[in-house]
């Protein structure tokens, strides 16, 4: 299998995971809050370790062997922000109420039957929100295992248990709207779908500019998304559903599982 498929492949795992999520949400009548509150904290100790530790150097490494050392280091820094920038801007498309990161999930599984019309609605505008966070989410897992398949697994892995909550999200509202737990599942599996359509859309405008330099720059955008996606959605969700000491702790965890892989993988 080369680069390019083994990578699609990985990004196509991650993104299904909603589906994975919706299941859980439909088969249990109550969440671990706790458990919940620990793995979200676990994956945004591990995006960020990575991006900070990993793929920012090897982005400005590889910038270096192009063109003098200082410029390189630019170049990478606005790669960095421009990243966040890019993922900030699509968070700016979605309207507050319709923020997947900005609803309970848990809260919703005891909504009242009577909310049966602002339920449907919550389930759509969240699936749909989620699909257009998934986009830069999938250019994450793709490019970064483009550059390292073993580090690719990893953030694909991570962003997988990252999307489990998110396919409860979409599934429950829909589900107690609805009573279909067909429909659940299949909006929350497609919102996950978009991950997999990020990465081939953006390889696909990539591809013709795809050089080495074009390609270390796109690694230091993917370390600024990894880390906007780790405060802006990934902590505040492990604050909300749990105590602050157990995000931290998983938070902790999560970096020092990253470092003891890197060091194995070197």
């Amino acid at each position: 299998m080369s680069n390019y498929h083994a990578a699609l492949a990985l990004t196509l795992l991650a993104g299904i995971s909603t589906g994975i999520g919706s299941l859980l949400a439909l088969m249990v009548n109550h969440t671990n809050k706790k458990f919940l509150t620990f793995a979200l904290g676990f994956s945004a100790g591990i995006m960020l370790y990575v991006s900070f530790v990993e793929i920012m150097p090897q982005s400005g490494q590889a910038l270096a062997e192009e063109m003098p050392k200082n410029a390189a280091g630019w170049i990478t820094t606005a790669a960095f922000f421009g990243g966040m920038l890019f993922i900030w801007l699509i968070d700016q498309l979605v309207p507050d109420f319709e923020n997947p990161h900005e609803m309970s999930m848990i809260g919703t599984m005891n909504a009242a039957p009577s909310e049966e019309a602002r339920l449907h609605r919550m389930g759509i505008f969240t699936a749909a929100a989620i699909a257009i966070h998934n986009f830069p989410e999938g250019l994450a897992v793709f490019f970064s295992a483009l550059s390292n398949p073993d580090l690719g697994v990893v953030i694909a892995a991570t962003i997988a248990l990252h999307n489990i909550p998110e396919g409860m999200a979409v599934a429950v509202p829909i589900y107690f709207a609805t009573k279909s737990r067909m429909k659940a599942f299949g909006y929350s599996f497609l919102s996950g779908l978009a991950e997999p359509l990020g990465a081939i859309i953006g390889y696909a405008l990539l591809k013709p500019f795809l050089s080495p330099l074009v390609f270390a720059s796109v690694l230091g955008g993917v370390a600024g998304i990894m880390v906007y996606i780790s405060l802006d959605e990934l902590l505040p969700a492990a604050e909300e559903y749990g105590e602050h000491h157990i995000a931290i702790s998983g938070l902790i965890l999560g970096m020092g599982v990253m470092a003891v892989s890197l060091l194995m993988l070197a």
